[in-house]
């Protein structure tokens, strides 16, 4: 197959593609293309005109703030991957980016591209949902602020209208010392996640866990937060036990039936690869994780 016939357009800056946005019938945003060209090609997708954004530096920046990392929407995922910033920073996203396809998929791949196709199994929407991340939106008529617990509308579809393009997201930084866990079950490298976990914990100095996040991508329509594990870890001391205790509230998450997989085994992999995540944060505090 090859895709319907389109119209293409290259604007240069951002508001010249948010005023293509505006005034073109049934736009589509090109960044990474990994996902679309494919869906284009089997005619899933069919756009009338398409906005290749590749052009556009602004949206590629990677921003240490203090507090908080900003970063374009056209970031690379290998550029991220790599960013001495990022893997100091944000040891979470760091961890999931490994997990994402494939190199060659990842020198062409987005954050936003994958923030925005919101595939459920994807890796980054997880681990910005444990980081509690904010989408920066943008349109002719102005921008708004979109919390990652509010992205997820639907089955892959995020919350932005018509006219309006992801143009940054930032993510509040953890404290030094903190760890960062990401694992998923996939049944061959490369393959989005059948049931993965994206886990972050911070300890008192007296050893307890003083803050704790969780998220699960690949058994529901898009990333959920285990907030009751959560709420069972923070005051408690580390141990496989209370890992394994926390991680059994996954089986609440609501579960996708497909050809790969029931909805109760996506469920059960989700326990395993949650005490499994825990494990590795914890690891990563006591000096024994990957960095």
């Amino acid at each position: 197959m090859k895709p319907s016939p389109f119209s293409y357009h290259r604007p240069d800056s951002v508001d010249e593609a948010l005023g293509l946005l505006t005034t073109l019938d049934d736009p589509k945003i090109l960044a990474g293309g990994q996902s679309l060209m494919p869906m284009m090609n089997f005619r899933y997708v069919m756009p009338a005109n398409l906005i290749d954004i590749n052009r556009i530096e602004d949206l590629s920046r990677i921003e240490d703030a203090g507090d908080m990392l900003r970063i374009g929407a056209m970031a690379r995922q290998r550029d991220l991957e790599f960013s001495d910033i990022v893997k100091a920073r944000c040891p979470l996203l760091h961890a999931a980016l490994l997990n994402v396809g494939h190199v060659q998929t990842r020198n062409r791949g987005t954050i936003g591209g994958s923030l925005s196709h919101l595939d459920p199994a994807a890796e980054l929407p997880a681990a910005l949902m444990a980081l509690d991340a904010t989408m920066h939106v943008g349109s002719k008529r102005g921008t708004r602020d979109v919390a990652i617990k509010d992205w997820a509308m639907g089955y892959m579809t995020p919350n932005l209208e018509m006219d309006e393009m992801l143009t940054a997201i930032t993510i509040p930084v953890w404290p030094e010392g903190h760890g960062a866990g990401f694992v998923e079950f996939a049944r061959r490298h490369g393959d989005f996640a059948m049931a993965g976990t994206a886990a972050m914990l911070a300890l008192s100095p007296s050893g307890t866990i003083v803050r704790a996040a969780l998220a699960v991508t690949g058994v529901d329509i898009g990333p959920v937060r285990l907030h009751d594990a959560e709420a069972m870890l923070t005051g408690q001391t580390p141990s496989d036990t209370l890992f394994a205790d926390a991680a059994q509230t996954a089986s609440a998450v609501p579960g996708l039936d497909d050809v790969h997989a029931s909805k109760e085994y996506r469920q059960k992999l989700a326990i395993v690869m949650t005490r499994r995540a825990l494990a590795q944060a914890h690891a990563q505090i006591q000096g024994g994780g990957d960095d």
